[in-house]
Parts: C-alpha cells; sequence; structure tokens
C-alpha cells in the first residue's frame, strides 16, 4: 500500500549530499533506485564551494536532483561566507534551498568561535528571506540556540534537519511553522523516536542525509532509504503509511513549492 501511494503522491529526500565522491561510481543507479522506490525529488545539500558548483551541474544531468547551496557551521570563515552568498544570488533561480547552514555547538567549542557561526548563520538567514529561499539547517548540539536565532531574525522558510534537541526546544519552532526532517536512523535513534511522537505530523519531513544517518550506522545510506523513515513515524504514531505519507509529501510541497 505504502509503495503504491509513493507512487501516486511522491516523496521528497529533503536532505541528501549526493555530490559525496562516494556516490561517483554509481549515482545514477542510486537516483534510479530512489525513483523506483517512489522519491519523486532530492534536495542536494552541499557544505563549501565546491559542492555548490557540483550539485548545479548534477541537477543539471540528473532531473531528480534539486540543488542547494550553503555552508557548513564549522566553516569560520567570513570572507567564504560572503563569497557563498554571493553564489546563491547569482544562481538564486536554479536553486531550491539555501543549506546545509546553520550552528554545531559540538564541534565549536569556544564562545569566540561560535560568535562567528552565528554572525554567518545570521547572515544566511537574511539572505533567505532576501531570496525568499527556504533554510536548510544543521543544529548539532545547538537545537534551542539555532530556534531562538531563528525566531529573533524573522526566519520563514525552515528545515531543521535531523534535529538532536529534545521536545521542549523543537516547541517554539513548531509554533513558528518551522519543518523537522526525520532521517531513516530513527529505527536505531531513542532520541528521534522520542521526538517524533511529540511533534505533528503538520511539522514533519523526511531526509535521508545520505551517505550517512541511515538504518545501519556501518552502511552507505541512500535517498530510497526515506521510505524507512516514513514507516517508522507511521508506526511510532499509530497512523496509516498512507496518511504520513500524504501529510509528509504536503509539508514538502510547501516549503520548497514543487511540483511532482
Amino acid at each position: 500500500m505504502l509503495h503504491y501511494s509513493l507512487r501516486m503522491k511522491g516523496l521528497i529526500d529533503t536532505h541528501a549530499h549526493l555530490c559525496d565522491p562516494v556516490f561517483d561510481a554509481d549515482r545514477s543507479e542510486i537516483l534510479k533506485k530512489a525513483e523506483a522506490a517512489g522519491i519523486s525529488a532530492v534536495i542536494a545539500v552541499g557544505e563549501n564551494m565546491k559542492d555548490a558548483e557540483n550539485n548545479l551541474q548534477l541537477a543539471s544531468v540528473h532531473p531528480l536532483i534539486r540543488p542547494a547551496a550553503g555552508l557548513y557551521p564549522t566553516l569560520l570563515d567570513l570572507e567564504l561566507a560572503a563569497r557563498m552568498r554571493e553564489f546563491i544570488r547569482n544562481h538564486r533561480d536554479r536553486l531550491t534551498a539555501i543549506g546545509e547552514v546553520g550552528l554545531d555547538y559540538w564541534a565549536t567549542q569556544t564562545e569566540s568561535d561560535r560568535e562567528i557561526q552565528r554572525e554567518i548563520f545570521r547572515g544566511f538567514i537574511e539572505l533567505g528571506k532576501e531570496l525568499d529561499l527556504p533554510l536548510n539547517v544543521h543544529s548539532r548540539s545547538a537545537g534551542r540556540h539555532a530556534v531562538s536565532l531563528l525566531l529573533k531574525t524573522s526566519a520563514v522558510k525552515v528545515q531543521l534537519h535531523a534535529f538532536d534537541g529534545r521536545f521542549g526546544a523543537a516547541m517554539p519552532a513548531v509554533d513558528a511553522g518551522f519543518f523537522f526532517s526525520i532521517p531513516p536512523s530513527i529505527v536505531r535513534s531513542e532520541q528521534k523516536q522520542r521526538l517524533v511522537k511529540q511533534l505533528p505530523l503538520s511539522n514533519l519531513l523526511v531526509e535521508t542525509d545520505s551517505p550517512v544517518l541511515g538504518p545501519s550506522p556501518h552502511e552507505r545510506n541512500e535517498p530510497a532509504n526515506a521510505v524507512i523513515a516514513v514507516r517508522a513515524i507511521a508506526e511510532i504514531k499509530g497512523v496509516s503509511e498512507p496518511e504520513v505519507l500524504e501529510a509528509i509529501a504536503d509539508n514538502s510541497l510547501k516549503l520548497y513549492r514543487m511540483t511532482n
């Protein structure tokens, strides 16, 4: 039933690193497998300028790919951030999102470095509003701080990818209409399971974060596994898989304004 519904409705993997060299040998086959599973689009996020350029090139070859451009939070370079913002402006018509961008307090320990991180993030938030592009947000060990900054800067279109905080930290984002994307690793993550149980279905998306965050930590993740996240959400929330699929597909199209 789920596979039939996927084909009818379509499902978007809202966060994947398809420019990763681990896919170079079989990227086309991986995308065909995703399409066969019912995936209608994959948002290819980036971490640096090379990724941004590669994502545009890959999207010109593979119709399933929707390119994004961003700067990983641990790249604490204000000049590079300015260059990335200019790149995004110059390619706005070809980009689906700004991402990934955000905060990472697990890898960035000092307050001075965190302030640079926040300054760079604020710049991308303002750019998202300027260009009317959604933000695909990384917030490892900084969920409450990322949500607070997004609210203070009046961000509107926001996806919080693989959110690792508690529901209490997520509540203000739910109230603001932000979305939370759930990876296949939910099947082995008690934190993700608790979060999904409490988050409204109207605020959920799915992602894979390929090639990581798969159902097994020892195997390469891929976009077709977004279906696994759908099934886990349905089980945790006690609703049917088609109902979850329809809600998540609608949420994805609402945020990213895509047509299948």
